[in-house]
């Protein structure tokens, strides 16, 4: 299944779970002085690790490649609409935010996507 472009910029390729290549869709997008750091999920089209397994190792290499604060990002994560009949592939965006000992997980409103894409 292949992920519509309008879903990210690039192709962000990063070192997944045990350096495997890996790679996502990026957005990376400054709204009101935040910056907002929006990876999505490729499925078959990313031969590696996914963006939630990799959460806050992706969230780093995306800051040092980009050249983006960690401490100062708004991270989410999408799972973009594929067209299929199961419902585990509806659009789905989240805010991720990392902590120990576990990520917390917020699905973002329709008006937060409005405001932001």
């Amino acid at each position: 299944m292949k992920v519509s472009e309008k879903y990210y910029d690039e192709i962000f390729n990063f070192k997944g779970q045990w350096d495997m290549p890996s790679s996502c869709g990026l957005k990376i997008r400054n709204v009101d002085g935040t910056t907002y750091v929006i990876v999505t999920e490729l499925y078959q089209e990313n031969p590696g690790s996914s963006v939630t397994y990799t959460g806050e190792s992706l969230a780093r290499q995306i800051c040092e490649a980009k050249g983006l604060d960690f401490d100062n990002i708004k991270y989410w994560e999408c799972n973009p609409d594929t067209n299929s009949k199961l419902s585990f592939y509806d659009e789905e965006y989240f805010e991720v935010t990392f902590g120990t000992p576990r990520n917390s997980y917020r699905q973002v409103t329709a008006e937060e996507l409005k405001n932001i894409l």
